[in-house]
This record gives C-alpha cells, structure tokens and sequence, in this order.
C-alpha cells in the first residue's frame, strides 16, 4: 500500500502542477484579452480624437468662410454709406444754392411789386392797378438782366470729401 499512497501522492502534484499551468494559461488568456482589448479602446479612442479634431477643422474653415463674407458685406455697406453720404452733401448743397436763389427771387418781386404799386399811383393819381408795360416789368421779363439766375449749380461729392 505505500506504494499506492506515493503514486496517489504523485498524481496530486501532477495534478496541481497541471493546474498552475491552466491558471497560468488561463492568466495569460485573460491578460491577452485585456491587451488585445486595451488595444481596441485606444484606437477607438484616437478615431474619435481624430474626428473631433477633423470636425473642429471644418468648423473652423467654415468660420473663417464666413467671417470673410461678413466682412465682405460690411465694406460694401460702407462704401455705399459712403456713397449715399456724399450724395446727400451735394442735395444739401443745392438745397441751400436754392433757397438762396427763392429768397433772392422773393425779394426781387417784391421790390417790384412794391416799385409797380408806386409807380402805378404815381402815374394815375392813386388808381391802384397794375401796368404790364411798365419800364421796371419789361426789365425784368428780359434774360439778359438775370442770366446769373440760369446758371447750374455746380456742387459735386469731390467738394466735400476730406
């Protein structure tokens, strides 16, 4: 019988030696996974870095594109404010060429009105009526005495610009 109790005994550290060996087969199957996993999970994550990076470049080439055309409209907008500014100097300018001319024309008419209504009671003895063919109505419905009143105005946006 001992020699059955040194066989059991020997099949016992065969098997325990057989079994370290499927634990550490084991072991390094598990640490392969893990390995082989840890290897998926950084190329997933360097893909998803890359991506992110990729849609952080679009995004800012698409900013830029249209921050370039929003400054493109602005220097349109403005030069076209600037446009419509200088037009409107030149309207004020002939605005205020005009209403000095209106102002100097009211005056003349009613230098000749008032010179008219003198001339007319003085001629007829106070009858109040108005001659056609008085010396100062001819005077004035002559051109070559008021050819400064035809002249164009000569305003342009060059005047006024700094």
């Amino acid at each position: 019988m001992g020699s059955s109790s040194g066989a059991s005994s020997g099949g016992s550290v065969l098997q325990s030696s057989g079994s370290e060996e499927d634990l550490r087969a084991l072991m390094d199957q598990r640490k392969r996974k893990r390995m082989i996993s840890n290897r998926e999970s950084a190329r997933r994550s360097r893909l998803r870095k890359q991506k992110h990076l990729d849609d952080l470049m679009a995004q800012a080439a698409h900013l830029r594109k249209e921050n370039h055309q929003i400054l493109t409209n602005i220097n349109i907008s403005t030069q076209h404010f600037l446009n419509i500014e200088a037009e409107n100097l030149v309207l004020r300018a002939q605005l205020d060429e005009l209403s000095h001319r209106l102002q100097y024309l009211d005056e003349i008419i009613t230098f000749l009105s008032t010179t008219s209504a003198n001339n007319t009671t003085a001629m007829y003895g106070g009858a109040s009526s108005f001659i056609t063919e008085s010396p100062v109505t001819d005077n004035f419905m002559n051109p070559i005495n008021f050819s400064n009143l035809n002249q164009p105005i000569m305003a342009s946006a060059d005047m006024f610009q700094c």
